[in-house]
């Protein structure tokens, strides 16, 4: 994967998880809506980075022979990395004054958007 590819795919994984969040979650807060942003953008890229920088890229990216879900290990891991940068984002920034639940469903809707980007769209 290039570094093109890779920043597309984390720039649609952040938009996308504004979205979510905008109109699942009716979120209006600036600050909170730039953190969800930052982290769907910038956790992927870390992890994309780490299998690039290991070599792994191959091992992680083969696909489930399933049309509907076509998810790899590569996918997983965006969404996980996702799903722990805007835990721990937002938990102690801007929701930080938020019920548990909230800020996990926040932090669910920017790890969907990463998943779902990595498993369709590149």
């Amino acid at each position: 994967m290039d570094a093109i590819q890779m920043l597309s795919g984390a720039a649609m994984s952040a938009v996308l998880a504004l979205l979510l969040v905008l109109l699942v979650l009716r979120e209006r807060r600036p600050l909170l809506l730039a953190t969800v942003f930052a982290a769907a953008f910038v956790m992927p890229v870390f992890w994309n980075s780490i299998l690039g920088w290991t070599g792994a890229m191959g091992l992680f990216s083969h696909d489930l022979p399933f049309a509907f879900f076509p998810v790899s290990w590569q996918d997983t891991g965006s969404g996980m990395f996702a799903l722990a940068g805007a835990s721990v984002a937002v938990a102690v920034g801007p929701g930080r004054r938020d019920p548990a639940v909230r800020t996990g469903y926040t932090a669910l809707l920017a790890a969907s958007a990463a998943l779902i980007v990595d498993v369709y769209l590149y």
